[in-house]
């Protein structure tokens, strides 16, 4: 987005988009381009109008993967995995170049995160990052491996919290289930 005053950003913990200033982001609705715009309604949580809208950006793209990309992130805003999993999955397939993939890869990552797939999100997420490096894209290289650790970090605390609700006595006798120290790991201090 442009410059001035952070309007939004992804939360580190979450990786979603969170509005900071919904004033702002409404004020850009009327001058945005049309992909933007779709987005914006969507992080405002005007769901049927995003819908409506990117549908119908879609329907008039000569180039359709990021109208694709975008439409998928509604869904994925509302829960709903499968169809924005389709969307992904079609930008994917027309992903034309090493940048294009890590694109779509890093949003798959994104909603694979947010299905709680984080050893799958974690994948896609490296895969983006190393698309990204040799396409000499450092900066979102980054992004991507700061979102592939936090995939990783979240498996490794699912996981242990897993094993010892489901197998208390495990090899290494009773563990307890500590909820500060995963509180702790689930949020970026």
């Amino acid at each position: 987005m442009g410059s001035g005053a952070e309007i939004w950003r992804t939360d580190p913990a979450t990786l979603r988009d969170v509005v900071l200033d919904r004033k702002a982001v409404e004020g850009r609705l009327g001058g945005c381009p049309p992909l933007e715009r779709v987005w914006l309604l969507s992080l405002l949580g005007r769901d049927k109008e995003a819908l409506d809208e990117g549908w119908k950006l879609l329907a008039d793209a000569g180039d359709r993967f990021k109208p694709l990309l975008v439409l998928a992130q509604v869904y994925q805003r509302q829960y709903r995995w499968h169809e924005a999993a389709q969307l992904q999955e079609e930008a994917l397939r027309l992903a034309s170049t090493r940048t294009r993939e890590a694109m779509a890869r890093h949003q798959i990552g994104r909603r694979l995160f947010d299905e709680a797939r984080y050893r799958d999100a974690a994948a896609e997420f490296e895969w983006a990052c190393d698309l990204y490096r040799v396409a000499g894209r450092n900066q979102m290289a980054r992004v991507s491996g700061q979102a592939m650790q936090r995939a990783r970090e979240v498996h490794r605390t699912h996981r242990i919290s897993d094993d010892s609700v489901h197998d208390p006595g495990g090899l290494d006798g009773p563990r307890e289930c500590d909820e500060n120290r995963i509180r702790e790991s689930l949020s970026l201090s």
